[in-house]
């Protein structure tokens, strides 16, 4: 079973390229993500696309990443006999916080225009939207 699942959280690690035995590339990485209770959870991410693959590529250990894709629920037997989880995600998007000041500043700047254009004046031969 998987589910269609947001992830936030931060890298451990910093990710990797690889190649399979195809010859098709992938990048692999871990991100530290906080469960319910406050309790630190490790989901194992792998993206093929080459706009995921980038944007992992471009991160550092330690740094801020939220992750939208399939994920997968299992446990293993950890070595003191406890039952621990085991989360694996198929990243399909990757969003970082140089994302997210890129939209902001887009934003801003959209607002802005928007803004001059209202106070400038019409000029006659303005085409007017109908």
């Amino acid at each position: 079973m998987s589910i269609d699942a947001l992830v936030a959280g931060k890298l451990w690690k910093n990710p990797e390229e690889r190649r399979s035995s195809a010859g098709k590339t992938f990048v692999t990485a871990n991100v530290r993500a906080a469960d319910g209770d406050g309790e630190a959870l490790f989901v194992n991410v792998v993206a093929f696309s080459d706009s995921a693959k980038a944007a992992l590529l471009a991160l550092e250990d330690g740094d801020s990443v939220s992750l939208a894709g399939t994920l997968k629920i299992g446990t293993y037997e950890a070595r003191d006999g406890t039952v621990k989880p085991n989360v694996s995600m198929v990243a399909q998007q990757v969003l970082t916080t140089y994302h997210v000041a890129r939209k902001r500043k887009a934003v801003a700047d959209a607002s802005n225009s928007e803004s001059r254009a209202a106070r400038e004046p019409a000029l006659a031969d303005d085409s007017i939207p109908f």
